[in-house]
């Protein structure tokens, strides 16, 4: 669904040969600081959005941040924690912070999970490919919606 008024903003994403099975959307809309709705028609899953978080190889999130995963050893320092990030955004910033935080940061050093265009320096193998998938993004955002403390 678009919405129309003042605050939205489209985001129009690229959208792999993949989506077409997982029904997510190719046109996410931003609304001020967050993306409202979800991006994929499942919802998502904490227990696999921790997995995400947690594992070097998919998100790389401990390379930068640091978390509640205490099993989880040598987590960065680069960004802030992700204790209490479930306290300090709603779940559509958290999604926006996920999908491209290049749109509330212009100088962040975090990668679009979920954007295609204006890269630079991508592998041909990975040219027109999101690092996550719609239903990863959810994960993620589910997992990050339960850090409270």
């Amino acid at each position: 669904m678009v919405r129309a008024g003042p605050l939205a903003v489209l985001l129009a994403l690229a959208a792999p040969a993949a989506w077409a099975q997982q029904g997510p959307r190719d046109v996410v809309v931003v609304e001020g600081d967050a993306i409202p709705e979800p991006l994929a028609t499942r919802p998502g899953d904490a227990a696999r959005g921790r997995a995400i978080v947690a594992n070097r190889s998919v998100g790389l999130c401990l390379l930068c941040h640091s978390g509640p995963i205490p099993e989880e050893r040598f987590q960065g320092t680069l960004a802030p924690s992700l204790a209490g990030a479930g306290a300090r955004w709603s779940v559509g910033q958290l999604r926006l912070r996920i999908v491209d935080g290049a749109r509330l940061n212009p100088d962040t050093i975090m990668p679009p999970y979920y954007r295609t265009t204006g890269l630079r320096r991508v592998a041909r193998t990975f040219e027109g490919k999101t690092i996550l998938t719609a239903e990863q993004v959810e994960d993620v955002v589910a997992y990050l919606a339960t850090l409270k403390e």
